[in-house]
């Protein structure tokens, strides 16, 4: 398992910034960096599983471990999703974790993913597009 690191300053308060992640009009804006069309089911609550789909019902489905609104976030990876049926896949302690640190109006957006090698390069080349994204909705919704 490797862990990659992500981070971008962003000029709004945590809970703005929170709420651009998590808002589902919003979410959908910033991870179509990822899958044009994403969009996630569930409710935001520790314990609680979490489906992020693409539009034909294809992605992943997480457990979330962690969860302090508007500080952090952390799924627990647990298995994919092809048309809408769900696969357990062994992938061992792939998480994926949001850390939101304010400072004075200005937060500081650090990503950690917990992956294998097969998804690295996707990463590396997809987080830096949405966290840019995320700055973008931050800094200029009303």
């Amino acid at each position: 398992m490797e862990i990659l690191h992500f981070d971008i300053q962003i000029n709004a308060e945590a809970t703005k910034v929170w709420t651009v992640l998590w808002d589902d009009f919003s979410f959908r804006q910033w991870t179509s960096a990822f899958t044009e069309g994403s969009f996630y089911q569930g409710n935001l609550e520790k314990g609680n599983t979490i489906k992020f789909l693409d539009p034909k019902n294809n992605g992943m489905y997480s457990k979330i471990v962690q969860l302090i609104p508007s500080e952090e976030i952390t799924f627990l990876h647990l298995g994919e999703i092809y048309e809408g049926v769900e696969t357990p896949r062994d992938w061992g302690e792939a998480t994926e974790r949001y850390i939101l640190k304010e400072n004075e109006n200005t937060t500081h957006l650090y990503v950690e993913v917990a992956t294998t090698e097969e998804f690295r390069s996707f990463f590396e080349e997809k987080f830096p597009i949405a966290l840019s994204n995320v700055k973008n909705l931050s800094e200029n919704q009303l």
